[in-house]
C-alpha cells in the first residue's frame, strides 16, 4: 500500500501525461519501478482516473452542456453540430471499449514491462513527428464524419499498450486525417471522456469483486491532485500547441524511450 506523500508524486504524474502524447499509463507503471515504491494497487488507478474525468468534464463543461441540450434533437434524427459531435464520439468510442473488454486483462498480464514502453515511446514518436510534418491542418471538429471518428476510434485501441499514449495516438490519427493540432486535440480530449469511464467501470467492478481495503486518504488524495492537474495541462496544451507543436513530446519520447533501453535492455 503507497502512502499519501507516494499518491501525491503519482497522481500529479497521472494529471500531468494524461493529456500529453507521452503515455500516462507509461509513466504510472516506470515511476514506483524507479522509484522503489510498491505498486499502487487497482484502488488508486481508479481514484486518478476519477481524477483525470473531473478534470475534463469541467474544462469542456459548456461543449458538454451543449451536446446534453442537444440529446432530443440526436434521438430525432435532427443534424446539427452537436448532433454530429455526440455521434462522432459514440462511434470511435466502441472500438476501444470491446477491444478493452477482450484484451485488457492480456495487456496487463504480458505488456507492462519498461521494454514495452521504450519501444512504443520510440515508434509512435516518430509516427506522431511524421503526423504533425505532413498532416495538411486544414480540418476542423464540424468537417469530419463517421469514418474519420472510426480509424480515430481505432487507432486508439493501440493504446492498450503501455506506452502508446491514448492522446498522443488518437491526436496523431486525427493530424494524419488533416485535422487542426487544435481541434485534433479537442477531439481526443472529448473522446477521452466516455474512454475512462468505460476504464473506471471495468477497473471498478475489479474492485468491487475483493480486489482490497480502500485506503481513503489516499483515494482522496490521488482524485484531487490528478484533478487539478489534468485541468491545468488541459488549459495550458490547448493554448500553446498550435504555435509550438508536437516537437517537444516527441523529443522527450525519444529521449525516454532511449533511457529505458539503456536502462533494461
Amino acid at each position: 500500500m503507497i502512502d499519501p506523500l507516494q499518491a501525491f508524486w503519482l497522481a500529479l504524474v497521472q494529471g500531468l501525461t494524461e493529456f500529453l502524447p507521452i503515455s500516462s499509463s507509461g509513466h504510472l507503471i516506470l515511476a514506483p519501478m524507479v522509484m522503489g515504491w510498491p505498486d499502487q494497487g487497482l484502488a488508486f488507478d481508479v481514484a486518478v482516473h476519477v481524477g483525470s474525468l473531473i478534470a475534463v468534464l469541467a474544462y469542456f463543461r459548456r461543449d458538454l452542456a451543449a451536446m446534453a441540450a442537444s440529446v432530443p434533437d440526436a434521438l430525432q434524427l435532427r443534424d446539427n453540430r452537436d448532433t454530429r459531435l455526440i455521434a462522432h464520439l459514440a462511434v470511435a468510442t466502441v472500438p476501444v471499449v470491446i477491444a478493452g473488454f477482450l484484451f485488457e486483462q492480456w495487456v496487463e498480464d504480458n505488456l507492462r514491462s519498461p521494454l514495452v514502453i521504450a519501444w512504443t515511446m520510440l515508434g509512435f514518436a516518430l509516427v506522431l513527428w511524421f503526423a504533425d510534418r505532413v498532416g495538411s491542418r486544414e480540418r476542423t471538429l464540424d468537417g469530419i464524419d463517421w469514418r474519420i471518428a472510426l480509424v480515430i476510434g481505432l487507432a486508439q485501441v493501440i493504446a492498450l499498450v503501455p506506452g502508446t499514449s491514448r492522446a498522443g495516438i488518437t491526436i496523431t490519427a486525427a493530424l494524419l486525417l488533416g485535422m487542426t493540432r487544435v481541434d485534433a486535440s479537442r477531439f481526443s480530449f472529448l473522446l477521452s471522456i466516455p474512454t475512462i469511464i468505460a476504464a473506471g467501470v471495468l477497473e471498478g467492478a475489479s474492485l468491487a469483486n475483493g480486489v482490497g481495503p480502500v485506503d481513503w486518504t489516499v483515494f482522496i488524495v490521488g482524485v484531487t491532485v490528478s484533478a487539478l492537474s489534468a485541468y491545468a495541462c488541459i488549459a495550458l496544451f490547448l493554448r500553446v500547441i498550435e504555435r509550438i507543436g508536437f516537437m517537444p513530446f516527441v523529443v522527450y519520447r525519444v529521449i525516454l524511450g532511449a533511457v529505458l533501453l539503456y536502462l533494461f535492455w
